[in-house]
């Protein structure tokens, strides 16, 4: 007999019918009553077991964690807080699960615990909840740009470009690390290779994807990317997912607006689809602050704060108001925040971002017309600007309890003064002669973002530590699983 999810069994209308469900017991109560989840659901289906014609030996099986296959009647329940239950005719244990070393016993466990149980630490509520959200919100991504016309670019994952200048990145190498082939001058000889040249994991998509966006009009990458910063904060990975839409013709105007419609979007779509594993999640963020001080509580509960998302229009602020509304700040003239805003051109740490958006302005934040010193090369330098204070056509997007979600620019596409900014920050002109290319060839307005998945599905689940928004974490000093 084919089984059915516990969703489909949940949000069934008929009753009386004969069901098969399969899934892991969460609990086993009186002998009696199984609570059992698939992982279809948030919610588990109460299957009530006749113990006097069930043998003892299978009853001792019925352990938290064990795999376990029941037939029986689907019945509207006599119990409170659920609509229907299964009377069970047939029980069959697929799976056992010892319940002395399960880890995951029907209890309160800290968030560390579980990360240290990464492997299993989805069969709790929490965590199924927040990879089901993961997984809506990801379809989410690939609908609305699908439906607005935009191609799907793979770009490399192994590369030779470094698309933030950073050189915080993972090398890749088929190099004998124990005798390592050297050239005349001593240096590493990367020409003996398995590529024939340095190669490391990317940092951004966003070159790649800017050539296709100049033959295709608009594009979005959506993949694993990589940073070897030694960050061990709650909003770093070594490992992440980002998407980077880059789309011909489109200034920075149209960019902030493509983002903020794009993200009022996705977090809609999680809201319309993901009811009770939000409603849950809620929940779970509500008893977790009251063991916080009263100043530190979210003012709004994580639904509202959605909501609040997509009835409200992001606030636009250039860099320059944003520094003088820090600079006059109480918290700065208390010298309460860690980096003290002096002047302009300082760059904004998550302290201020996060000022801005939950104190000053109380919504999301879009700071655009950024320092050109503190921002990536390819940023299209802004016009008419003084000496000393050359601006770059940049934009971020600000969340309560976040900070940066988004990082985005209009490209720098004058092919002159590319090369000039290239120069000036010393970056080999023949190793990125293709992506110049695109400003050789039919060069034309063009503006892109990134915007780390983690981070979105970090605010849409009211989580406060990123490593339980990824299925596997990978952290300094942590590649377990």
């Amino acid at each position: 007999m084919k089984h059915t999810k516990v969703k489909d069994l949940l949000n069934s209308t008929t009753t009386l019918q004969e069901v098969n469900a399969k899934g892991w017991v969460r609990t086993f109560r009186n002998n009696q009553f199984i609570a059992l989840n698939d992982g279809s659901t948030i919610n588990n289906i109460q299957c009530v077991v006749d113990f006097e014609n069930t043998p003892e030996e299978t009853l001792k099986r019925i352990t938290t964690g064990a795999a376990v296959s029941v037939i029986g009647t689907l019945v509207e329940s006599k119990g409170a807080g659920q609509k229907y239950e299964i009377q069970v005719n047939k029980l069959e244990i697929l799976g056992d699960s010892d319940a002395e070393k399960f880890p995951m016993q029907p209890k309160k466990h800290s968030l560390e615990f579980l990360r240290e149980n990464a492997h299993l630490r989805v069969r709790t509520n929490a965590f199924g909840a927040i990879m089901r959200v993961r997984s809506v919100l990801s379809f989410a991504v690939h609908k609305y740009f699908q439906e607005k016309g935009f191609v799907y670019v793979n770009t490399p994952i192994i590369t030779g470009a470094d698309a933030e200048g950073a050189g915080e990145m993972f090398q890749v190498t088929s190099l004998p690390l124990d005798n390592l082939p050297k050239t005349e001058e001593g240096e590493i000889d990367f020409k003996k290779d398995f590529f024939g040249k340095h190669t490391n994991l990317t940092v951004s998509g966003q070159l790649e994807g800017e050539t296709f966006a100049m033959a295709l009009g608009q594009i979005y990458t959506f993949g694993p990317t990589f940073r070897a910063e030694n960050s061990n904060t709650s909003r770093h990975l070594a490992e992440f997912w980002m998407i980077e839409p880059e789309v011909a013709f489109n200034d920075l105007d149209d960019n902030m607006d493509l983002a903020e419609d794009f993200i009022q979007y996705v977090i809609k779509y999680a809201l319309d689809n993901c009811k009770d594993d939000l409603a849950f999640l809620e929940g779970r963020l509500l008893e977790e602050e009251k063991s916080k001080p009263q100043a530190d509580r979210s003012e709004m509960a994580l639904l509202e704060k959605l909501n609040f998302v997509l009835e409200n229009n992001f606030k636009r602020v250039s860099y320059t108001e944003a520094i003088d509304i820090l600079r006059d700040s109480t918290p700065n003239k208390k010298k309460k925040f860690s980096y003290l805003i002096n002047e302009w051109g300082a760059d904004l740490q998550s302290e201020h971002e996060r000022y801005l958006v939950e104190k000053h302005f109380k919504c999301p934040v879009i700071l655009y017309d950024y320092p050109a010193n503190i921002k990536a090369f390819y940023m299209r330098l802004n016009d008419n600007t003084e000496p000393g204070k050359e601006t770059v056509r940049a934009m971020d997007i600000l969340f309560p309890g976040i900070g940066e979600i988004v990082g985005g620019s209009e490209r720098e596409e004058r092919y002159d003064v590319l090369i000039e900014k290239m120069k000036a920050l010393e970056i080999d002109e023949e190793e990125l002669s293709w992506y110049l290319d695109t400003r050789r060839f039919g060069s034309a307005t063009h503006a892109g973002f990134g915007l780390g998945f983690e981070r979105l599905v970090l605010f849409v689940t009211g989580m406060t530590n990123i490593r339980d928004v990824i299925p596997f974490p990978r952290t300094p000093g942590s590649a377990e699983f």
